[in-house]
Order: C-alpha cells, then structure tokens, then sequence
C-alpha cells in the first residue's frame, strides 16, 4: 500500500495532525516530550529533533506534533512529512511507551465508568482535533486529568474544554464531581 499522509489543522495554532492510511499506534496513544523518551521509535526521536518542536503524539491513525510558536509551520510541516514517509515502512504500530504521567493504578468501577463516559462523549471530539485527554487519578469526589496531544497546549484547554468535561461528568456520573488539570 501507498503510504500516504495528510495534514489538518488543530484548533490549537501550535499543533498540527498527520494524518495517515495506516495504523501508527495499535494500542491505547503515546506521548512524547523529550527524544530521550521515544527509545527505539525513530519517528518519535526524530521528529522530536526538530527545531522548535515540543510533543509528538501517536494515536491510532495520526500523529501531532506541537511546537513551540517559534518555528515556521510551512518548512516543519514539510520536515515532518519527510520524516514519517521515510521511517513508516519500518515503524512498529506495537510500540510499548510510557508517557512520563502516572495513569490510575486502580481500575476500579467508579473509573471504569468514568472512561466509558469520556469514551461516549468527550474523547471523539479530543482526538478529531489531534488530542486526548489521560485520568491521572480519583480522589474522592476529585478526577484529575492530563490533555494529550494538541490539547496539552491549547488555550480552550485550560477553561472551555476543562468545563465541558465537568460538566458531562457532572451530569452522567457525579453531580458533586470536580475536574482538575494534573
């Protein structure tokens, strides 16, 4: 099969989601921040060694990648492009990565539910816009979460989005709960 990637925009203005007709990450997503943490995922090191980028993330069908405001969107689109198309015939969907963020220990119904929620709901708008959001744990009546991809940095994050997600929460699971950025 022709490998072939497409670009489209984020709502946030510092990331970009490449798009592609195979599947880059098989299982769950990855994170990326440093080069360091990719070990041997030659397209998230390398991308990552790009000037001015700051997280590569690997979902499904697509990978964002999110810099830093300094560098030229046309060239780095260019460069990233250049950098899947030539390591894609050799990239393992099957990669294992720890994203450095400590998920919920306990799978317990409570969280359970709470994914099963986000799943039905909030997540398939996250990951259209290049993004997805983590539990990092459950504290009483306290659900503290880590955005993933082009939400890590994107300014309806921190308010809008947070809000939203309380708010369905709020509405499907508990009426009391509060939803934190960790």
């Amino acid at each position: 099969m022709d490998q072939k990637v497409t670009v489209q925009p984020t709502p946030n203005p510092n990331a970009l989601k490449f798009v592609l007709n195979t599947i880059v990450k098989s299982k769950d997503s990855a994170v990326f921040k440093r080069g360091a943490d990719a070990g041997k995922n030659v397209i998230g090191a390398s991308i990552l060694s790009l000037k001015g980028v700051t997280e590569v993330y690997f979902s499904s069908h697509f990978i964002t990648v999110t810099q830093d405001g300094s560098a030229d969107w046309s060239s780095l689109e260019r460069e990233v492009t250049n950098v899947i198309m030539k390591n894609i015939v050799d990239h393992n969907p099957d990669f294992d990565a720890a994203d450095g963020l400590k998920p919920v220990v306990q799978f317990g119904n409570d969280i359970q539910k709470i994914e099963q929620i986000l799943d039905g709901t909030i997540r398939p708008a996250l990951q259209r816009d290049g993004g997805d959001l983590q539990i990092i744990s459950l504290d009483g009546k306290t659900l503290t979460i880590s955005y993933q991809g082009a939400c890590g940095c994107c300014p309806h994050a921190a308010m809008g989005t947070l809000y939203a997600i309380q708010n369905v929460l709020r509405d499907q699971y508990d009426p009391e709960l509060v939803v934190e950025m960790g």
